[in-house]
């Protein structure tokens, strides 16, 4: 299988295994103990998993190369988290949830990669956005 079509299955079934997951948290389990457990063992699942693709490797040396972008996507990814957990407790339905916000974060992506990428839209690309916001308009009325 090709790496691209691997990476995105991945993501896919990650972000189905997410969802499901965050909503199974028990409710009385305080939501940062639960981030706790869950950055704990994400922790142990990453170190095993340098070595396993990155025999012989050093992990100290590569962390030194380690630049702005990585802590603040930590502090990003706790907020992620415990968003939709919040979310889930709130009672947002599994099947809206995560369309909602991964809809949402597209649409806010388009100017972020047209004016700092220079990605370029085509009108298949339009055409697809105009869809998502007439979905997002559809889904959020209950």
């Amino acid at each position: 299988m090709k790496l691209e079509y691997f990476s995105i299955l991945l993501a896919v079934l990650s972000n189905s295994c997410y969802h499901l997951f965050q909503k199974s948290t028990p409710s009385n389990l305080n939501p940062i103990a639960a981030l706790i457990v869950t950055y704990t063992c994400a922790l142990i699942v990453s170190i095993t998993v340098f070595f396993i693709f990155a025999p012989g490797a050093n992990l100290i040396e590569s962390i030194k190369v380690v630049n702005w972008a990585s802590i603040l996507l930590g502090f990003a990814v706790v907020g992620l988290e415990l968003g939709f957990l919040l979310a889930y407790r709130a009672g947002w339905n599994i099947s809206i949830a995560g369309f909602l916000a991964n809809t949402l974060v597209a649409l806010l992506l388009i100017p972020v990669g047209v004016l700092f990428y220079k990605e370029k839209l085509s009108i298949i690309n339009i055409s697809g956005f105009l869809l998502c916001i007439t979905g997002l308009f559809l889904v959020s009325r209950r």
